[in-house]
């Protein structure tokens, strides 16, 4: 049965950044910003440091940030100790404080995370209280490059309604990796494996389990996008995902368990873990020509990148969830103006805190008063009004 959406803005589910503040990041030595809740426009020439604020607001987030750089190449060159990046967001729940940055010494690169001035023990937390999805000129690549883009992409789409999602990744990856150093090790302890296996199971199918959700959910709000944009046909490819097709998770569990144990060898032989859903892939195909996403053009691939983010949103607030924070750098490039002037529609009609960036002021100006804009210029910010400016 289809899904009956909702079009109607849920502001109250919506997120939104009302301060933020830079120390020692990228090219800033220090910044603040105060937003409203409406999108943020960044506008100015290439290398002027708008993609560096986007790249500070996915850090409030889990994980490593839309570059997925390594922790010190964040701190500003000069500069006179590791980044920070603090943030008042305003949540379903309330206002919430939230700051993370590097750590300071030790042995090891480590990101430190406090919510409301508490520290928290895994960047997992930060899932609960905040949803970023985000597209980057680097995901224009994404139907052509590995599986493993395609699997972070539909990652960040299931953390922005399930928050448990990146816990159980973690467990995941844990346990497959301490399964990996055993088998290196050639310590093939049954006991001690057949207990990670286990772990992994639990944590791979619940992993598989929850991106099916999203993406049966992501179908229905697709069967409507926006005017001008193409409709996505989306599948997943796995054979834990197969198992969850035909199975309980429970009865998926222990297929996989016992499908792990059997392949100890040729794992600790070839050094990779053959099965689970580390190998999945998101299949999308374009539904009005057929045609598998990498095969069309670039302009048609960045349009269904959008319909997918953009159905996101629609299905959080179909739901009456949170919506996550929209990321769109120089989201305008490859669409034609007609769909830029559909994405600037859809993006206010879905009441988000959508934070857009590009080198032509005009290309926003549709929007007028129903956002703040701001122009970036050597990690120097200024606001503006494009009503003025244009009289």
């Amino acid at each position: 049965m289809a899904l009956a959406l909702d079009r109607r803005p849920r502001q109250a589910a919506s997120l939104a950044v009302r301060r933020l503040a830079l120390v020692d990041f990228r090219g800033y030595a220090q910044a603040r910003l105060e937003t409203d809740r409406r999108p943020v426009v960044l506008t100015g020439p290439n290398g002027a440091g708008k993609t560096n604020l986007l790249e500070a607001i996915s850090f409030l987030a889990p994980g490593r940030g839309l570059r997925r750089a390594r922790l010190g190449e964040i701190d500003r060159i000069g500069g006179a100790g590791p980044w920070s990046v603090a943030a008042r967001l305003e949540a379903p729940g309330g206002a919430v404080q939230i700051r993370t940055g590097r750590a300071q010494g030790g042995e090891r690169e480590r990101r430190v995370v406090q919510i409301d001035g508490s520290d928290v023990d895994s960047q997992a937390v930060l899932a609960e209280v905040v949803a970023v999805v985000w597209l980057v000129p680097a995901l224009d690549r994404l139907f052509q490059d590995g599986a493993g883009e395609r699997r972070r992409f539909l990652d960040r789409l299931v953390v922005s309604s399930d928050p448990a999602h990146a816990a159980q990744l973690a467990r995941y990856a844990h346990a497959v990796r301490q399964r990996a150093q055993l088998l290196r090790a050639g310590r093939l302890d049954p006991s001690w494996l057949g207990a990670l296996e286990r772990q992994a199971a639990a944590a791979g199918v619940a992993v598989a389990a929850a991106r099916r959700e999203t993406v049966r959910g992501l179908a229905a709000a697709l069967s409507d996008p926006p005017a001008g944009f193409p409709q996505p046909n989306l599948a997943l490819e796995g054979e834990v995902e197969a198992w969850l097709d035909e199975s309980s998770a429970l009865e998926a569990e222990e297929r996989f368990g016992a499908a792990l144990a059997a392949a100890r060898r040729q794992d600790a032989e070839t050094g990779i873990t053959a099965i689970g859903p580390h190998r999945s892939d998101l299949l999308v195909h374009d539904r009005a020509s057929g045609r598998p996403a990498r095969d069309c053009s670039t302009g048609q691939q960045k349009a269904l990148l959008v319909s997918l983010v953009l159905a996101e949103a629609r299905l959080r607030a179909a739901a009456g969830e949170r919506q996550p924070l929209l990321l769109l750098d120089e989201v305008a490039a490859h669409l034609d103006a007609a769909r830029r002037a559909a994405l600037l529609e859809a993006v206010c009609a879905l009441g988000v805190q959508a934070w857009l960036t590009g080198t032509d002021a005009a290309t926003f100006a549709p929007l007028g008063g129903r956002a703040q804009f701001f122009t970036v210029q050597d990690a120097t910010l200024q606001a503006y009004d494009p009503t003025h400016a244009a009289s």
